[in-house]
């Protein structure tokens, strides 16, 4: 999936880091106190403790590679410099690597949603949980970029500030419903992508538009519509799950209730119901989609279906295999950048492809074999 050469550059960009410490008053390097603790990340460090203690036991392996000049720095210095430590700048260059290493990204998905960091909410500071909306290459598994809101309700302008970070072009975007806007819609047409949103009540009007006709469709009593079907079927311990996607090209309808004009380059609307039995029991779903791509239902429905990809490549990753949710960092910075670190970890874990192991055997095998970890960030000997 990766080079040595995009690798390599994760390391090299890091030493392009601002660093607002004062100049001639610093016992340690800031790449140092960085690669340090993306090292100590990966190997399973969760705070600055850890990041210390591991950074002591690997006190000779790290000198191969890193000046060191005073030692491993204590856990309040990493601490202070994480607190300090542009979170636009460290974002930026996790930016530059991640889209370099992903390339083109002709029709591949990108799904973007929000997660909330719970013990980094802090009652006495005032200091609701940081919630940080990313955008996830799906099919690679790979953070391409994120932007923080103190609450959820911001999450449509950090998708918004997101966006043009991103290289769109011939990329699908997927949003659910609360990313449903026509200001949002009309950033990833500009960027050269196409979407698929979710439409839920926030978007009242063509919510109950798009239920009506669908209720509607190919009834009796209303006049024939060109609609295009797919159905898929899964099996799998002791579920069984049929998913039906019915998309339609022809939007005339929507003219009627001035809604199509308002989406930018909106070309199909779809319906993918859900039916799920587990344990004798029943579940089905609902939902309605709105999207700039052809009213391809095989197309759309993977593209629905892609999209949580996010949630259990990334979200549950991050919580279970990397304890986010557990984290106490509650300082702004410093818990903005940690989260960076866990992304970057696991970005440049699925990035290695020198062995076949999942994300959590990943990670103990660099915390016990250190030569894994230098192959996986591809580390030059000094």
């Amino acid at each position: 999936m990766s080079g040595n050469k995009e690798v390599q550059a994760l390391v090299a960009i890091f030493g392009d880091l601002p660093d607002t410490r004062v100049t001639g008053r610093c016992d340690h390097d800031l790449l140092d106190i960085v690669v340090l603790a993306l090292c100590a990340v990966m190997s399973g460090a969760e705070g600055w403790d850890d990041i210390e203690a591991w950074g002591k036991a690997r006190q000779a392996w790290l000198q191969q590679y890193l000046r060191l000049r005073n030692g491993v720095p204590g856990h309040d210095t990493i601490r202070r410099v994480f607190e300090s430590l542009s979170p636009a700048a460290l974002e930026s260059q996790f930016v530059e690597w991640a889209q370099g290493v992903c390339g083109a990204l002709d029709g591949r998905v990108i799904a973007i949603d929000g997660k909330s960091l719970r013990g980094s909410r802090s009652a006495a500071r005032g200091l609701n949980a940081l919630h940080l909306v990313s955008a996830y290459a799906a099919e690679m598994g790979l953070t391409l970029g994120q932007r923080p809101c103190e609450e959820k309700s911001n999450e449509i302008e950090a998708i918004k500030a997101l966006l043009p970070t991103l290289a769109l072009d011939g990329a699908v975007v997927t949003i659910d419903a609360i990313g449903c806007q026509t200001a949002i819609a009309g950033q990833i047409v500009e960027g050269g992508g196409d979407y698929v949103l979710a439409v839920k009540d926030n978007q009242h009007t063509l919510a109950t538009a798009l239920r009506e006709f669908f209720a509607c469709l190919n009834q009796p009593g209303y006049g024939p519509r060109p609609s295009h079907l797919h159905e898929t079927v899964d099996k799998g311990h002791g579920r069984f799950e049929t998913r039906r996607c019915t998309a339609v090209g022809e939007l005339d309808w929507l003219d009627a209730i001035e809604l199509r004009a308002r989406w930018p380059n909106l070309r199909s609307v779809a319906c993918i119901e859900s039916q799920r039995e587990m344990n004798g029991q029943h579940q089905s779903e609902t939902r309605y989609v709105i999207s700039s791509l052809p009213a391809d239902a095989e197309r759309i429905l993977y593209v629905a279906r892609t999209h949580w990809g996010v949630e259990n490549g990334l979200h549950w990753c991050l919580d279970v295999t990397f304890n986010e949710d557990a984290n106490p960092i509650r300082l702004r910075n410093a818990a903005l950048n940690f989260s960076y670190l866990r992304r970057l970890a696991i970005n440049l874990f699925r990035t290695d492809t020198s062995r076949k192991l999942s994300l959590p055997k990943r990670r103990k095998l660099a915390a016990w074999e250190p030569d894994y970890l230098a192959q996986v960030l591809k580390l030059q000997k000094i």
